[in-house]
């Protein structure tokens, strides 16, 4: 979900601002996602990497997380939203954590489209962290699969991602779903993530129906 910080930058205000308005347009992706009818959406909320960045603004993300989790679950009820994570929760503060495992717990039961909240996310942390449970399973290492690992990821029921979108004109993969999106097609739009609404989101699913998937090899006919 990239622009937020140019967002706020175009417009004079603080970088918090710009991700208070990204919190307001994952919520409308998330309702026309859903009204679109996607089963998955991932959305990349904060990576492994941002800690990085100053303490205010880190604090204001995950303030905001907090926020998102107890304020909109009516909104996940009425429109019957799973929510569930990715990412290395032990790195996480002990509040977001809890609020997160009671948030993916309550909706647990809804069979709508599944929001999968990507926080303190990095896809190769997910990899290293699969490895690690692998061995702890008493799983051979030696001689382990792609499948034997892949049941060792964060959400292994999760089908890999069709399609991954890059908002801001970005192009790069940023560490996200390395080991899912290894087939998955990508689209970059130059609107901002603030900016976003459900024709950006429709205009992405319109350019990914006209792509031809291969998966490495031919089509005939």
């Amino acid at each position: 979900m990239d622009g937020n910080g140019r967002w706020a930058r175009e417009r004079g205000e603080p970088r918090t601002q710009g991700h208070l308005e990204g919190l307001k347009t994952a919520k409308r992706i998330v309702k026309a996602a859903s009204d679109e009818g996607i089963r998955y959406l991932t959305l990349y909320v904060f990576s492994t990497e941002n800690w990085k960045r100053t303490r205010e603004e880190v604090g204001f993300v995950m303030g905001l997380v907090k926020r998102y989790l107890r304020e909109e679950r009516a909104f996940c009820r009425e429109n019957n939203i799973r929510l569930r994570h990715a990412g290395d929760k032990n790195g996480l503060p002990p509040d977001i954590a809890e609020e997160i495992a009671l948030a993916c717990e309550e909706t647990r039961g809804y069979t709508g489209l599944q929001v999968i909240l990507a926080l303190n996310y990095g896809g190769r942390n997910e990899i290293t962290r699969a490895v690690n449970r692998a061995a702890l399973a008493g799983a051979d290492l030696s001689s382990i699969g792609e499948e034997g690992l892949a049941v060792f990821l964060d959400n292994p029921d999760v089908p890999d991602p069709d399609l991954i979108i890059r908002s801001a004109g970005e192009f790069r993969t940023s560490n996200f779903l390395v080991w899912e999106g290894a087939y998955a097609e990508y689209y970059s739009s130059s609107a901002l993530w603030p900016d976003w609404t459900g024709e950006d989101l429709r205009l992405a699913l319109g350019a990914y129906q006209r792509r031809e998937r291969k998966f490495g090899g031919i089509q005939h006919g």
